[in-house]
C-alpha cells in the first residue's frame, strides 16, 4: 500500500488527484499508476487503469495471480478492469470518501481488504476541499 500511496502524493505533485494504484505479482510490483487524466487529459487514466497499463499486456493467467492495491476504492470503470482480467486480490487503502463497486467485486469474488488507512483518507478529505470542481468531474457528479 505504500507504494500505492506514494504514486497517489505524485499525482497530487503533478497537479492531479492523488489515487494511486501498484499490481503486484509473486510479491514484485510490476505495474505502478496513479490518477493522470489531468496531466493527460485522458477520460480513462484513473490510478487502477494506469497500474494495469504500466503492467503491460500479459495473459489473463498472469492477471489470475496479482493483487491490486489502490488508494480507493474503485469505480464502475476499473473494477470492471479488474474482473475482466480475473484480479483475484484487491486491497483498498480506504472507502469514506468514495464507495465504489465492492458489493459487485465481492460478489463476483473478488477477495477484498478495506484498510481505512489515514493517509488515505486525509489525502483524499485534503483534496476533495480545495478541488470540488475537479473532483466533482473525475466521479461524474
Amino acid at each position: 500500500m505504500l507504494a500505492a500511496i506514494e504514486e497517489a502524493e505524485q499525482g497530487l505533485a503533478e497537479g492531479g488527484i492523488p489515487i494511486g494504484s501498484v499490481v503486484v505479482h509473486d510479491g514484485a510490483i510490476v505495474g505502478r499508476g496513479h490518477n493522470r487524466r489531468v496531466q493527460q487529459g485522458s477520460t480513462i487514466l484513473h490510478g487502477e487503469m494506469d497500474a494495469l497499463e504500466r503492467a503491460g499486456r500479459r495473459p489473463a493467467s498472469f492477471y489470475r495471480e496479482c493483487t491490486l492495491y489502490t488508494t480507493l476504492s474503485p469505480c464502475p470503470m476499473c473494477s470492471g478492469a479488474i474482473l475482466l482480467y480475473g484480479i483475484p486480490r484487491l486491497v483498498i487503502g480506504e472507502n469514506r470518501s468514495f464507495m465504489g463497486e465492492e458489493k459487485l467485486l465481492a460478489e463476483r469474488g473478488v477477495q477484498l481488504t478495506v484498510l481505512q488507512d489515514e493517509r488515505c483518507i486525509e489525502l483524499m478529505r485534503e483534496f476533495m476541499r480545495r478541488n470540488p470542481t475537479l473532483w466533482a468531474e473525475d466521479i461524474g457528479e
